[in-house]
C-alpha cells in the first residue's frame, strides 16, 4: 500500500497551480521554459548525460530578466513541498499508520518490559523537558509567507474532507489566492529583524502554535497514563516547559543589550497575561453553574454564579494588567496598576474552581477547558518563556580585570587559575561590596553589569539558566557569581559552563567536580548542576566523529559524577537543525545518549527553521511534544546498552584518526580558506539579512572566526555538505584496515550511539552532491585550487562507499523510503538553483557589482536551496 499517495498528489496540486500563477503573470512561454527545465534537471538526475549539458546550457543562457523569475519559481516550488510534507505527518493518512514514537506504543512496549507500574508512574512524574527556542539565523522564510503557508495548510486540511464541489471550489480558490499572494510577495525580508522582533517571532510560534498544542499533549498523556496504570497526572504536572534565547543571547552579538533583555521580558510578560486573559474570559462565559463547594462561596460573597464572580475578578486584574504592561511596552505614562505578578495569583483561583467542581460531582466540566488552562498555567506561567542569558566569558574576565585594576590589586585575568578561585571565593564571602561607587566603567564592562542588574530586577522564575560560552576552568562559573552577586541577585541563578571544543569537553567532568568540591558553590547549587553541551563549535573545532565521542565521553563521566555526589544533573544540549551541528531526528538523539543522561531532566535547543518545521502548526507541534516525551521515557527506564570496552577502545583510535585528517586540512592545508571562500556563497552570505546576530564572532578574523552555523550553511549551498561528514572516513577505513569492521557491524546493530553517527552520514550522503561541488568548482575556483576539490569530492565518494559496506545496504537510506522520497522529491527543484547560484555567484564576482535584480536572484537561490534541504544549520 502506498503510504505517501496523497503526498504526492497535494504536492502536484500546489505544483500546479503555482505554474497557473507564473503562466497568468509571465505567460505560457515562460512557464514551458520552467518546465523544460524541470524535466532536464529529472532527467539528467537519473544520468542522462546529454539531458544535464543541455540543462546547464539552457540556464547559462537565461537573459538577465530571466534569471530571477525563474529563480523564483523553483525557490516557491521548495517551499510549497515544505508545505504538503508537514501537512502530511497530521493528515489522516499519516496519522491513521503505525507511528513509532507513540506515546501509547510507548507506554505499551514498558508495560512489556515487566517494569513495575510504580517504576513508569515515578518516571512520569519525573519527566522535565525543557525546550530552549533560539533565533540563529538559518531561518530565511519571511513572516509573511510562514503565515502564508499555515494558511495554506489549513486549506489542505478542507480538502481532506468530503466536501460538496462548490466548498472545495472555493478552497481551491483559496489556495491559488495564497499561492499568488506570495508570487507577488518578496521571498527575501529587506532588513535585518533585531533581536526584539526575534523575539517577537519566537512569542508567535507560541501563540499560534504551542499555546493551543500544550493542554491536548498533556491530554494525551494523561489518558494514557490512566488507560494502561490507572492514575492521572497532578494539576500542576509541568512535563514541557519552555525557555528561550531570543533577547537573552548576547554572545557574539552586540545588538543583545540591557536595554533589549529588559524589553523582551516585557513583551514575554505581556504575550502571557494577553493569551490568559483571552482564556479567562472563555471561561466566565462557560463556567454558569451555581453548585459549588464553601470555600468557593466564601470566596465569592455567597453570589449564584460563584465560579462566574471569582473568574470575574481574575479577569478584571489581568485585563489592568494587561493596560500597564501595553503602557510599559509603548514607553507611556499609565495609572494602571500591575497586579498580576505572580504565577500564583492566577493559579489559586482556577485551582479553586476545580475543587470546587470535582466536590460537587461535576467532574465532567472540570475536567475540560479549566484544566486545559491550569495546565497552560504549570507549563508557561505569567512569564509565559523563560529567558536565559547567555555570555562569552572571556567577558566577565575582562570585566573583573577591569575592577581589580581599578582597585589595585592588580590585573585577574594574567592570575592563575587557582589565585583566581581564591579571590573570587573571598568576594562571595565578603559582606562588604565589591564595585567601587565613583568608578566609571568601560562600555564593554558596563554591559556585563547592567545585565547582571537586569536580572536582579526580575524575580527568579523570569529566567531559565546562564549560560558561560567558552567556559574552560571552575573560576569562569565563580565569576559570573561573584557579578550576580555585586549587582544585587539575591536567588541562586544556576550558571552553566557550555564546554563547546574538544578540549573543553575532554576536560568538562573534571571542571565540575573541582566545583563541587567548593563548599561555598555546594551551598549555592541546592542540588541541581546544569551543563551545557555544544554540538556546533566542537564539530567545527574536531569534525563530526571526534566531537560526537566527545560529547559522549563527556557526559558519561558527568553522569557518574553527580551520581556519586548525588547532585542532579542537568544536561542542556546546544543542538542546532543541520547534522553537522548535532541535529537529526530526536528520538534517535536521545536514545544515542549515555544511560541515565536524561534522569535529570532534558534540556535542548530548538533553533532556527526547525522550531517552524516541529512546531510551527499545533498537530505538528503535538506530534512533537509526545515523541519527545515518549524518547525521554524510553531513555530512563529502557536505558541503551552501555558501550563493551572494544567498542570504547575502536572510538577512541577512530576519533583521533578522524581529528587528526579533519584538522590537517582545516588548519594545516594552506589552500582550504581560499577554496572554501572560492567554492562556497560564504562571503555572500552576509549580503542576506537573516538573523540579528553577525556571521562572525571578531568582524576582520578568518574562518576560524566564522559561527558554526554560517559555517556550515555555505557548505550546503554548495551540496560537499564537507563538516558534516569530514574525517569520519580516515577513522572508519583505519578500523577496516586494522581487521575491524566486524566489530563496526556489531556496534551499529547493537548501539544507538554508533547507529546515529551512521545514519546521520547516510542522511548527509544522500543530500550532498558531487556532480554539482564540481560544477561550482568548474564555474568558480580558480585553477591552483581545483585539486583540493577533486580531493574532497573522492574523499566523499569513498565515504559514501564505506557507509554503505558497514550498513550493509545497496544504496543510500534503503531502509528510510520516505526520507529517501523526500529528498529525492526535491532534487529537480533545487538542482537548477545550484546551477543558477553558480552562474550568478560568477556574474557578481567578475563585474563587482551587478545589477539589483541578479543581486535578488542570487538571494532567493540561497533561500530556494535552504528549503531544499530543510536543516541548513
Amino acid at each position: 500500500m502506498d503510504n505517501h499517495a496523497s503526498l504526492r498528489a497535494n504536492v502536484n496540486l500546489l505544483g500546479q497551480l503555482l505554474g497557473d500563477t507564473i503562466k497568468s503573470h509571465h505567460g505560457q512561454a515562460f512557464l514551458d521554459k520552467i518546465e523544460t527545465i524541470r524535466q532536464l534537471a529529472k532527467s539528467a538526475r537519473q544520468g542522462n548525460q546529454e539531458d544535464q549539458d543541455r540543462l546547464l546550457s539552457t540556464l547559462k543562457n537565461l537573459s538577465d530578466d530571466e534569471l530571477l523569475p525563474v529563480a523564483r519559481a523553483f525557490s516557491q516550488f521548495l517551499n510549497l513541498a515544505n508545505v504538503a510534507e508537514q501537512f502530511h505527518t497530521t493528515s489522516r493518512e499519516y496519522q491513521n499508520a503505525d507511528l513509532p514514537d507513540s506515546l501509547g506504543q510507548m507506554f505499551t512496549r514498558l508495560q512489556a518490559a515487566n517494569l513495575d507500574h510504580n517504576q513508569i508512574r515515578e518516571a512520569v512524574a519525573a519527566l522535565d523537558i525543557e525546550l530552549v527556542l533560539t533565533a540563529h539565523p538559518t531561518e530565511v522564510t519571511r513572516r509573511t509567507f510562514i503565515h502564508k503557508h499555515v494558511q495554506l495548510n489549513d486549506c489542505l486540511a478542507a480538502l481532506e474532507l468530503n466536501l460538496p464541489e462548490t466548498e472545495r471550489d472555493e478552497v481551491l480558490g483559496r489556495i491559488q489566492q495564497l499561492i499568488t499572494q506570495a508570487w507577488h510577495s518578496n521571498e527575501i525580508r529587506s532588513q535585518r529583524p533585531t533581536p526584539v522582533d526575534e523575539a517577537k517571532w519566537g512569542f508567535a510560534v507560541i501563540e499560534n502554535s504551542l499555546w493551543p498544542a500544550l493542554p491536548k499533549f498533556m491530554r494525551q498523556l494523561d489518558n494514557q497514563l490512566h488507560d494502561h496504570l490507572g492514575v492521572r497526572l497532578p494539576l500542576d504536572a509541568a512535563p514541557v516547559r519552555f525557555a528561550s534565547w531570543m533577547g537573552g543571547d548576547r554572545d557574539g552579538n552586540p545588538f543583545v543589550t540591557a536595554k533589549v533583555t529588559r524589553e523582551v521580558l516585557l513583551l514575554g510578560r505581556w504575550m502571557a497575561s494577553s493569551l490568559f486573559l483571552n482564556d479567562i474570559q472563555e471561561l466566565v462565559s462557560e463556567l454558569s453553574m451555581s453548585e459549588a463547594n464553601d470555600e468557593l462561596y466564601r470566596q465569592a460573597d455567597q453570589s449564584d454564579e460563584p465560579y462566574r464572580t471569582v473568574l470575574r475578578r481574575l479577569r478584571e486584574d489581568l485585563r489592568e494588567t494587561l493596560m500597564h504592561l501595553n503602557a510599559k511596552v509603548q514607553g507611556q505614562k499609565t495609572d494602571a496598576r500591575d497586579l498580576i505578578t505572580t504565577t500564583a495569583q492566577l493559579r489559586e483561583p482556577l485551582e479553586l474552581c476545580y475543587r470546587s467542581l470535582h466536590e460537587c460531582g461535576l467532574k465532567l466540566i472540570a475536567d475540560g477547558m479549566l484544566l486545559d488552562v491550569l495546565r497552560k498555567v504549570a507549563c508557561f506561567g505569567i512569564h509565559l518563556v523563560k529567558l536565559d542569558v547567555r555570555q562569552d566569558g572571556e567577558r566577565h574576565t575582562q570585566a573583573l580585570a577591569e575592577i581589580t585594576r581599578y582597585l589595585g590589586l592588580g590585573d585577574y585575568a594574567g592570575w592563575n587559575e587557582s589565585d583566581k578561585q581564591a579571590f573570587l571565593l573571598s568576594e562571595l564571602n565578603s559582606r562588604r561590596p565589591l564595585l567601587p561607587r565613583q568608578w566609571q566603567p568601560s562600555a564593554d564592562t558596563q554591559e556585563v553589569l547592567d545585565t547582571c542588574r537586569v536580572i536582579a530586577e526580575h524575580p527568579r522564575d523570569a529566567f531559565g539558566i546562564y549560560i558561560i560560552s567558552m567556559a574552560g576552568a571552575p573560576s569562569d562559573v565563580l565569576a559570573v557569581q561573584l557579578l550576580l552577586k555585586e549587582t544585587g541577585v539575591d536567588f541562586p541563578l544556576p550558571v552553566a559552563p557550555l564546554f563547546e571544543t574538544l578540549d573543553d569537553l575532554n576536560q568538562g567532568a573534571e571542571v565540575i567536580e573541582q566545583l563541587f568540591n567548593v563548599p561555598w558553590y555546594r551551598g549555592y547549587l541546592q542540588g541541581q548542576q546544569f551543563v551545557m553541551i555544544g554540538y556546533s563549535d566542537s564539530a567545527k573545532d574536531a569534525g563530526m566523529m571526534a566531537a560526537g565521542w566527545a560529547q559522549y565521553s563527556a557526559m558519561e563521566k558527568l553522569v557518574a559524577l553527580s551520581a556519586r555526589e548525588d547532585i542532579k544533573l542537568t544536561l542542556f544540549h546546544g543542538r542546532g537543525g543541520s547534522l553537522g551541528r548535532g541535529g537529526g531526528p530526536a528520538r534517535q538523539a536521545i536514545l544515542a545518549q549515555p544511560p541515565g543522561s536524561t534522569l535529570g531532566g532534558l534540556r535542548v535547543t530548538e533553533q532556527g527553521e526547525m522550531i517552524r518545521f516541529k512546531f510551527g502548526l499545533p498537530k505538528v507541534a503535538m506530534h512533537s511534544l509526545m515523541l519527545y516525551a515518549s524518547a525521554v521515557l524510553e531513555a530512563n527506564l529502557l536505558p541503551p546498552p552501555e558501550p563493551k570496552p572494544e567498542w570504547r577502545e575502536l572510538m577512541e583510535n577512530m576519533s583521533r584518526v578522524s581529528c587528526d585528517h579533519y584538522r590537517s586540512l582545516i588548519r594545516g592545508e594552506p589552500d582550504f580558506v581560499p577554496y572554501f571562500r572560492a567554492a562556497t556563497p560564504e562571503l555572500e552570505l552576509g549580503k542576506l539579512p537573516l538573523g540579528s546576530r553577525p556571521a562572525k564572532r571578531k568582524p576582520n578574523g578568518g574562518v576560524e572566526s566564522l559561527r558554526a552555523i554560517p559555517w556550515i550553511f555555505a557548505w550546503t549551498q554548495n551540496r560537499l555538505m564537507l563538516p558534516a561528514w569530514l574525517g569520519a572516513h580516515k577513522g572508519l577505513q583505519q578500523a577496516i584496515d586494522e581487521g575491524q569492521e566486524d566489530i563496526l557491524i556489531t556496534m551499529n546493530s547493537n548501539w544507538p550511539f554508533f547507529r546515529a553517527r551512521l545514519d546521520m552520514l547516510e542522511m548527509v550522503f544522500l543530500k550532498a552532491d558531487a556532480g554539482l561541488a564540481a560544477y561550482y568548482d568548474s564555474v568558480l575556483v580558480p585553477e591552483p585550487l581545483k585539486p583540493l576539490g577533486t580531493r574532497l569530492r573522492d574523499e566523499l565518494q569513498a565515504s559514501v562507499e564505506l557507509i554503505l559496506r558497514l550498513k550493509q545496504e545497496a544504496e543510500l537510506l534503503s531502509d528510510q523510503p520516505w526520507s529517501k522520497e523526500s529528498i529525492k522529491l526535491r532534487n529537480p527543484y533545487t538542482d537548477p538553483l545550484n546551477v543558477l547560484q553558480a552562474e550568478l555567484l560568477k556574474r557578481s564576482r567578475q563585474q563587482g557589482n551587478i545589477h539589483p535584480s541578479l543581486d535578488q536572484a542570487l538571494m532567493v537561490t540561497i533561500a530556494g536551496i535552504a528549503a531544499g534541504m530543510r536543516n541548513t544549520g
